[in-house]
């Protein structure tokens, strides 16, 4: 991934690389927002996991808006919101965010995608893993990722 800020306006506000890939990896979940023509702009939360390289994976049925969208045109934006502080008596507000832009793809190689539902659960359930390998495996082909 290509950490780049050059277009924000608020230069001052910035979380810096390291602060950035630390929200991507503890983040639970943000905001996958696409367009197309046929169907419109659509916004819908989702949880993610990074394979620390180039690639975020989420997971979700096999049929929906979102797929339906995503095969009409597969550029997306991917925003995840960390902490918030509200400073009232100064009328701002401070966050951790980050906004990654980026090509979505489907049908991936079977053995892709089951290494990315071990990811996610070895990020969301890794005190459930070994039973949770064995729902991958039972409801894997109604999963898309």
């Amino acid at each position: 991934m290509i950490y780049s800020n050059e277009k924000v306006r608020r230069q001052d506000r910035l979380l810096d690389e390291m602060s950035a890939i630390k929200l991507l990896k503890v983040s639970e979940y943000g905001v996958l927002s696409m367009y197309s023509d046929e169907e419109g702009i659509y916004a819908v939360p989702v949880n993610h996991v990074w394979d620390g390289k180039d690639s975020l994976y989420f997971h979700c049925a096999t049929e929906g808006k979102k797929l339906n969208i995503i095969d009409l045109n597969n550029s997306v934006t991917y925003c995840i919101i960390g902490e918030t502080n509200v400073i009232s008596k100064k009328l701002t507000s401070e966050y951790e965010s980050i906004i990654l832009e980026g090509k979505i793809f489907r049908n991936l190689p079977e053995e892709e995608r089951m290494r990315a539902l071990e990811m996610m659960l070895d990020k969301y359930s890794p005190e459930d893993k070994k039973v949770g390998m064995i729902y991958a495996e039972k409801s894997f082909n109604r999963t898309e990722i």
